[in-house]
């Protein structure tokens, strides 16, 4: 299970989004503490106990609950995973009401649970992420639910805030998740090397090892839905060294299987771009055993559309005496405006790798750059001589 918390301080806006979700039959109300049902009767009740401590501003929590797309609990269990959820987070003598959503496609619930007690007492926020934590992992070993590892071992990246945020805006797990389930689920079964990478494979997940041109591997990077990312990135347990122990690795045995995985991710990659065979590009296999896979593919892109860079010769012809004509010379105005807007494309924010876009538009594309510069220089210092003469 994971879980989100977001302390707030008007309760009504969250009351509403809940009881509007049930009159719209996409949420039912599975339990409360509150007498009344209605709006108005809710925030009366909350607004009595709210004056034991009026000064409180974050006074409430909107809590959710979400199970993995496999599992399917009953509302009973869930009734019962929220009510000790709440009890073992200290609000056993607080204000509360679940409801169960059904408009994803995995089970969740959201929790409204107030931080004041009916005696005046309130629930320290102190560590309320790590405290969660530690409830939800009890509660999977209670009910024989999907274990999700903690992140106090060091093995898993917790959720960014951001990540928890989109989860709770879209309703679906985030794809750093998904690929920590399904590759934890792998890693249980101690395959081999090559039936590690058939069943990433079979469940569409691009595995790319990164040799950095060595013997041996020293990286490996996922892709899924799109998105690539390294195994640091999901966790210690998901680096190659970690990966290595946990599969049955050799790797003067494995190195052609580990080749020909990322020989047809590469492709894969290519072919859902549609680059045709005169279209590839040789640096763009150095870039990806330097960088992984997954965004790559916007990169392949923009490799496949590159021109053709004008030539030495073609240079050297385009004039005599280092006096150029008129419309060669704003031809050439043409081609340097198009050059520094392909430098300022390579320097863009937005780009995610500036020395992946510079390996895949090949380094004679820069020489050829400064070595225009130089010449267009050499010209204009001949034209002046010329003119004083």
């Amino acid at each position: 299970m994971i879980a989100n918390i977001k302390a707030g301080k008007s309760f009504r806006p969250t009351l509403l989004y809940n009881l509007q979700k049930v009159k719209n039959h996409s949420a039912e109300r599975l339990d409360s503490s509150f007498a009344n049902s209605d709006e108005k009767g809710i925030l009366r009740e909350v607004n009595m106990v709210r004056m034991l401590r009026p000064n409180l501003g974050m006074f409430f929590y909107h809590i959710s609950l979400s199970f993995p797309p496999w599992e399917n609990p009953n509302d009973d269990l869930m009734k019962q995973i929220a009510r000790e959820y709440l009890e073992k987070m200290g609000f056993d003598q607080h204000q509360y009401a679940i409801f169960k959503h059904n408009d994803a496609s995995h089970p969740h619930l959201h929790i409204l649970v107030s931080r004041i007690g009916y005696d005046g007492s309130v629930i320290s926020n102190f560590n309320d992420y790590r405290r969660s934590e530690q409830v939800l992992r009890k509660l999977e070993e209670i009910h024989d639910l999907t274990k999700v590892i903690s992140s106090r071992l060091a093995k898993e990246k917790a959720l960014s805030k951001n990540e928890l945020e989109m989860m709770k805006r879209t309703d679906e797990p985030t794809v750093k998740m998904k690929l920590q389930i399904m590759i934890m689920d792998i890693l249980k079964l101690k395959p081999s090397t090559s039936e590690f990478i058939r069943l990433l494979e079979a469940k569409n997940i691009l595995v790319f090892f990164n040799n950095s041109n060595r013997l041996s591997v020293q990286g490996i990077s996922f892709g899924f839905e799109g998105i690539k990312l390294k195994g640091s990135h999901l966790g210690n347990a998901y680096k190659w060294q970690a990966i290595k122990h946990e599969i049955d690795y050799e790797q003067e045995r494995d190195r052609t299987a580990v080749h020909e995985a990322n020989v047809r991710t590469v492709k894969r990659i290519e072919r859902n771009r549609g680059i045709s065979g005169d279209q590839k590009n040789p640096a763009l296999y150095s870039a990806i055993i330097s960088q992984g896979v997954g965004k790559l593919q916007d990169q392949i892109g923009r490799t496949s559309k590159r021109p053709t860079p004008e030539t030495g010769a073609d240079r050297k012809n385009s004039g005599k005496y280092g006096m150029s004509d008129p419309k060669d010379h704003r031809q050439r105005g043409t081609n340097q405006q198009s050059e520094q807007s392909d430098r300022k494309k390579m320097d863009d924010p937005a780009v995610s790798d500036r020395d992946l876009i510079r390996g895949l538009r090949g380094t004679d594309h820069l020489t050829l750059c400064v070595d225009s510069g130089e010449v267009i220089q050499n010209r204009q210092k001949k034209r002046k001589k010329g003119l004083r003469i």
